[in-house]
């Protein structure tokens, strides 16, 4: 499938916004705060790994919806350029 005709074949679509994963790792690592707290508090090491654990996906969350979100204005620029490219040689 061609639908720009820009000779690239368009396999699957995969959506570029980062903010729900943006969201959610904010949210992971911020329960993961809270888990650690009460786990070094209370001294429940399992508590406290496993807020640390939180914190680390959280982080990693944030950094994906930071890379899709890159990907996805990287892919506007490059229609954008496509499409400028089209219209001079029109």
């Amino acid at each position: 499938m061609d639908p720009n005709g820009s000779g690239f074949t368009i396999v699957e679509e995969v959506p570029m916004d980062g903010k729900d994963d943006s969201r959610e790792g904010r949210f992971d690592e911020a329960k993961g705060d809270v888990k650690q707290a009460v786990g070094d508090v209370t001294g429940n090491e399992d508590l406290e790994r496993e807020g640390k654990k939180d914190r680390t996906k959280g982080k990693a969350k944030q950094a994906l919806g930071t890379t899709k979100d890159a990907a996805g204005k990287a892919k506007e620029a490059a229609t954008d350029a496509v499409d400028a490219a089209k219209d001079r040689m029109d």
